[in-house]
């Protein structure tokens, strides 16, 4: 049974850091392609990251306009483990964060929102 457990969500001042680890179990995080997702309140899920399979030719992580160059996606693949390292942080910036993969044959389609697995989700919330 596939798992994916967020956490590291929690409140912070615009401008502050935070980092999401997002756990994984029943699948290996090198084998599949990985992204981040939120969702704010009355809006629609929207992609923050995704970083595709490590190895010769693979795709650099693809970023929202809106985060790049704050927002850092990454594997720890010793702790088959999902990360997102958040600085510099706006409130425009709050949302549920959701983990997700996809197997190699539908990593495309996490661009379109479409995932074979998810997380339950972590609350990040900014303040001005």
């Amino acid at each position: 049974q596939v798992q994916l457990v967020e956490s590291g969500g929690g409140s912070a001042q615009a401008g502050g850091s935070l980092r999401l680890s997002c756990a994984a179990s029943g699948l290996t995080v090198s084998n599949h392609c990985m992204a981040w997702f939120r969702q704010a309140p009355g809006k629609e899920r929207e992609k923050v990251a995704i970083i595709y399979t490590l190895g010769p030719g693979a795709a650099p992580p693809d970023y929202a306009d809106s985060v790049k160059g704050r927002f850092t996606i990454a594997q720890d693949n010793a702790e088959n483990t999902l990360t997102l390292q958040m600085n510099n942080l706006k409130p425009e910036d709050t949302a549920t964060y959701y983990c997700a993969a996809a197997i190699i044959l539908a990593c495309g389609n996490l661009r379109l929102g479409r995932a074979n697995y998810w997380g339950q989700g972590t609350q990040v919330t900014v303040s001005s």
